[in-house]
């Protein structure tokens, strides 16, 4: 396993390279590339990690096509997919540690897998049949925020909390390039930076705000706005697992010795549609598309593998039984899931139920009594 405590033992710089430039520690033809600052953050990564990250990202990239054939064949009412991404997701989620907390959009199941969500967890909300997959608590990652860049405040204030404690847990906020478009976004980064709260920003840009490309959004690297807040930028290759485990690991040792928040860009690319509502044929050049499938992060690591012999077939043959069996496990609980009773969403709302919720509950008990027996009354 990842040890999640991995101190450079030296002071590093506060940022990475300058926002121009992506920093790359695997090539797209699989070539490990050295970096003096971040090679300093993987050194405990040999071949067997590494092969476990490729599991991650394959049982990952496995269990994500299956949602999106189950939303096709009515199972499900949406998914959100994260083709391409995979790299970003993993490399960030390995770096945690337990008692650090992850608040997301809703495209990070990537994230919640690493985190220890159980296949049928993943699908509880867009079966419909709950108002949230997990228990937060347990695997140390909040309920995914649908409202786009507001999970970056619920991040900072968590983080403040931490740091009112006396712990050195770290906050995470997951979101994508569209959301540094709002204002959420950047109210979190001025409390952050003005508080020095021990919070990651991770901005997964996929270059796709829904349709709209960055490039109409962001004139420059969306890293290059963070310093203008106090707030140091990576700027990362992000279907590279090791250099974003690596740079999210150089922001995790910042916030953990008190020197604030970071601001990571992992450069990638969604492959596919934002949601399984989305046409992106409409919108997207399959050129474009295609340059950026010759990046792909799985198959950039299985190069760096199969070149040191560090996977075998009888290996990826493995590996690849776990995700289908992953899957499996995934439908077979979608299918399992039961519909709730119509009284259970007033549940769970607060921890004692206020009178004006409790008169709604008891008003719409009469209104589905009335249908009791098959009978319209």
């Amino acid at each position: 396993m990842l040890r999640s405590d991995v101190s450079p033992g030296r002071a590093l710089p506060a940022a990475g390279p300058s926002a121009d430039d992506l920093v790359q520690l695997v090539t797209p033809d699989g070539v490990r590339h050295e970096d003096p600052v971040y090679d300093l953050m993987v050194t405990d990564v040999d071949d067997e990690q590494l092969t476990d990250l490729y599991e991650d990202m394959v049982v990952v990239r496995r269990f994500d096509t299956e949602a999106v054939a189950l939303q096709r064949q009515g199972q499900i009412g949406l998914w959100p997919p994260l083709l391409g991404q995979e790299a970003a997701q993993v490399g960030s989620a390995r770096a945690l540690r337990t008692d650090d907390f992850v608040f997301t959009s809703y495209r990070e199941n990537g994230v919640a897998y690493c985190r220890g969500a159980q296949p049928t967890d993943l699908v509880r909300v867009w079966r419909g049949t709950a108002l949230t997959g997990w228990d937060p608590r347990s695997i140390g990652m909040a309920t995914p925020q649908v409202m786009v860049g507001a999970q970056s405040l619920h991040a900072t204030g968590y983080a403040l909390g931490c740091a009112k404690d006396g712990v050195d847990s770290v906050a995470v906020a997951y979101f994508g390039d569209g959301a540094t478009s709002k204002g959420d976004v950047h109210e979190a980064m001025v409390f952050a930076a003005s508080l020095a709260a021990p919070v990651i920003f991770f901005c997964q840009n996929n270059q796709w705000a829904i349709s709209e490309p960055v490039g109409l959004q962001a004139r420059r690297p969306i890293a290059d706005r963070a310093p203008g807040m106090g707030i140091p930028s990576i700027r990362v290759d992000g279907n590279d697992v090791l250099a974003v485990l690596a740079a999210t690991r150089i922001a995790l040792d910042r916030a953990r010795r008190g020197d604030g928040p970071t601001f990571i860009e992992a450069v990638t690319y969604r492959i596919g549609p934002h949601t399984t509502s989305d046409d992106p044929t409409r919108y997207v050049d399959a050129a474009d598309e295609a340059s950026w499938a010759a990046k792909d992060p799985i198959a950039r690591l299985e190069r760096l593998l199969r070149a040191r012999g560090a996977l075998s077939d009888e290996r990826a043959s493995r590996i690849a039984q776990k995700a289908d069996a992953f899957a499996a496990a995934m439908r077979e609980g979608c299918y399992a899931l039961p519909d709730p009773d119509p009284l259970s969403m007033f549940d769970d709302v607060f921890v004692e139920r206020p009178a004006a919720l409790e008169r709604q509950r008891s008003q719409h008990a009469a209104y589905l009594a009335m249908f009791e027996g098959g009978e319209d009354r």
